[in-house]
C-alpha cells in the first residue's frame, strides 16, 4: 500500500512538472535564445573591433609612409580616411596629431589647427586630447591670440601634462600683461615638475628662467 501511495505521489509530481514545463517552455526558450544572442553579440563586437583596428592600422602605415616621404596628397587621403572611417581608434588620433605637425612645419596653420581641434573633439584618448590642447594653445600664442589659447587650458589635464599646462599658461598671461598671475603659474609649473612624474631638468630650467625674467 505504501509503495502504491509513493508511486501515486511520484506520478502527481511528474504530471505537475509536465504542466509547469508546458506553461513555461516558451519563456525558457526565449531566455536561452537571449543568452545565446548576447554571447554571439559580444563575440561579434570583439571581431568587429579587431577588424576595425586592423584596417585602421593598415591605413596608418600608409599615412606614416606618406609623412616620411613628404607626400602631402597621400597623407591627406590616408589621414582623411582614418578620420572618416575609424574616428574612434587611436590610429585616427595619432594621424591627426601627425598631420598637424606636418602642416605646421609647412606653414599651413589653418590645416594644423583643424587637425588639433579634431583630436580635442573626437579622440577617445584623454592623453591625446590634452596634448592637442597644449599644441593648439601654443600655436594660438604664436598667432597672438593668448585669450583664446587661455580658454583651451581651462580644462584640468592629466597629471603628466599639468606642469606643461601651467608653464604655457604663464606664457599666455605674460602676453596678456598679467605678470603676477604669470609668476603664480610658473611657480605652479615648477612645483609640479619637481614631482616624481614631473618634467626633466631642462624643462625646469626653462620655466625658472621665465620666472626670473619676471622678477622671481
Amino acid at each position: 500500500m505504501a509503495l502504491k501511495e509513493l508511486d501515486l505521489e511520484e506520478q502527481e509530481k511528474l504530471e505537475a512538472l509536465k504542466a509547469w514545463w508546458k506553461d513555461n517552455v516558451r519563456l525558457l526558450l526565449l531566455a536561452v535564445l537571449a543568452a545565446a544572442l548576447t554571447v554571439a553579440g559580444v563575440g561579434g563586437w570583439r571581431w568587429y573591433q579587431a577588424r576595425q583596428a586592423s584596417e585602421a592600422g593598415r591605413l596608418y602605415d600608409v599615412f606614416t609612409k606618406a609623412a616620411r616621404g613628404g607626400d602631402a596628397k597621400a597623407l591627406r587621403d590616408a589621414g582623411g580616411a582614418l578620420a572618416e572611417q575609424f574616428p574612434r581608434t587611436l590610429y585616427a588620433s595619432m594621424g591627426a596629431l601627425a598631420s598637424a605637425h606636418f602642416h605646421f612645419e609647412r606653414g599651413e596653420l589653418p590645416s594644423a589647427k583643424a587637425q588639433l581641434q579634431w583630436v580635442i573633439e573626437r579622440s577617445p584618448s584623454p592623453d591625446f586630447r590634452d596634448l592637442a590642447r597644449l599644441r593648439l594653445a601654443a600655436l594660438l600664442l604664436d598667432e597672438q591670440a593668448p585669450q583664446e589659447a587661455l580658454k583651451l587650458l581651462e580644462e584640468k589635464p592629466l597629471e603628466a601634462y599639468a606642469a606643461q599646462y601651467d608653464a604655457l599658461r604663464g606664457d599666455l598671461l605674460v602676453a596678456l600683461k598679467r605678470p603676477e598671475d604669470a609668476r603664480a603659474a610658473y611657480r605652479q609649473a615648477l612645483d609640479k615638475a619637481d614631482a616624481p612624474r614631473g618634467e626633466g631638468s631642462a624643462f625646469r630650467d626653462s620655466v625658472q628662467m621665465r620666472l626670473d625674467a619676471l622678477g622671481g
